[in-house]
């Protein structure tokens, strides 16, 4: 039994066993692979913990089998902080891809008489892009366009289209004190290839902040994207995703329908929650079948305490004491987990603290926690929590978890 390996994978941007619930995102990117020409892009937007790096592998998947190139990484903030640093990134993206594809073969006319000319082969490496983008003239939009619409004369017989994929897109931001516009670069070039008809589709996945930010660097930028906001999982598909990879031949654990549901509570339905807590309770009713246990004596309660540790306590750890302070108001609204507003933070106040908060600091407190990335404010005005479920966090912080069997 202990030769069985533990099927759940809970992890930033680890393929779960089994992705459910997903189905209808990703023929929407089918269709969109089908565009001639490419009319939209696609955004993908949710909280973290909800998915999105595990679909964009997906959709990964799905390009390639469709004869598409895929391009694309985690964008950090050196390759996002000016339009050449940007641009460089996707070179070096893109030269993986087609440095085995020849640029020119040339003849030499060789020095004497009577020997033969030279054939010299130029691939398309990342020495070669970077050569042909340098040596471009114009600003660093035009020397980009130069070198992305040399490359599809060059792969468009072997390929059906280019996809440019970027995760973590969140942090893309044209900066105009310092005179850098990579976001407003990204859309420019993109837009200018499908204008030509050249088949490069931009993929972007981040919080949700990504479509205020796209809209703030370029006003038709709606009109380039499908956006995907990922939800939680229904009951159905989180049922599927803890059953389907128990189902295997030869498998030792099993969960009962109260430890499922359990489950399905405890997660809300959040892909990576429920790997994590399928992980914990496979991992222990495994081992103690091992040492003889007939009736394993798993408890929620131990798994959610280490969830705590290894999933908020970081992120609570970075915030000050009078933000905490207005954490907690925010967790005792009745729409904490869904949305809120920097009056309603301030009229509850009112009822819970001695000394409560003025709506200007409740605003100014509010931009700071976003900054920090635990609050976003969406295009109604209206704010949330960045990470999932902290609500639920911070209430039960002061209060004793409930030690439910699980099993």
């Amino acid at each position: 039994m202990d030769a069985f390996l533990n099927p759940f994978r809970p992890g930033a941007g680890y393929p779960p066993p089994h992705l459910a619930g997903r189905e209808k995102e990703i023929e929407q990117f089918l269709r969109l692979l089908q565009q001639k020409p490419i009319l939209k892009n696609l955004v993908i937007t949710g909280l973290r913990g909800v998915g999105k790096t595990v679909l964009l592998e997906e959709l990964k998947t799905k390009a390639i089998s469709s004869g598409w190139f895929w391009a694309g990484t985690d964008l950090s903030e050196s390759a996002s902080i000016s339009e050449q640093n940007l641009s460089i990134r996707i070179l070096t993206d893109l030269s993986t891809l087609i440095s085995s594809f020849t640029f020119v073969e040339e003849d030499k006319a060789p020095i004497g008489f009577g020997k033969k000319p030279e054939t010299v082969e130029h691939k398309l490496n990342y020495s070669t892009l970077y050569t042909m983008y340098v040596a471009t003239p114009g600003l660093e939009a035009d020397k980009l366009k130069a070198v992305l619409e040399f490359i599809w004369t060059i792969v468009k017989s072997r390929v059906t289209g280019i996809v440019l994929a970027y995760d973590e897109a969140q942090i893309l931001k044209d900066r105009a004190e310092d005179r850098q516009f990579p976001l407003s670069l990204l859309l420019e070039i993109i837009q200018f290839m499908q204008r030509k008809e050249i088949p490069y589709l931009l993929v972007l996945t981040g919080l949700p902040t990504l479509v205020n930010t796209l809209s703030e660097a370029r006003t038709y930028s709606e009109r380039m994207f499908e956006i995907i906001t990922l939800k939680q999982l229904g009951e159905r598909e989180t049922k599927d995703a803890i059953l389907v990879p128990i189902q295997k031949e030869k498998c030792p654990v099993t969960f009962t329908p109260y430890g499922i549901n359990e489950i399905i509570k405890h997660s809300s339905g959040y892909p990576y929650f429920i790997q994590f807590y399928c992980k914990e309770t496979f991992d222990s009713i495994l081992q103690q079948i091992n040492v003889g246990v007939e009736k394993p004596d798993v408890r929620i309660a131990d798994f959610v305490r280490k969830l705590d540790v290894d999933f908020y306590a970081a992120r609570w750890s970075r915030v000050t004491d009078r933000q905490r302070e207005l954490l907690v108001v925010i967790a005792k609204l009745a729409t904490a987990n869904d949305e809120f507003t920097a009056k309603e933070i301030s009229q509850k106040s009112n009822e819970v603290l001695d000394n409560p908060f003025a709506p200007a600091y409740v605003v100014n407190s509010l931009n700071k926690l976003t900054a920090q990335g635990l609050i976003f404010k969406n295009r109604r005005g209206k704010y949330s929590f960045a990470v999932p479920l902290l609500a639920d966090y911070i209430n039960r912080s002061n209060e004793e978890i409930e030690d439910d069997f699980l099993l």
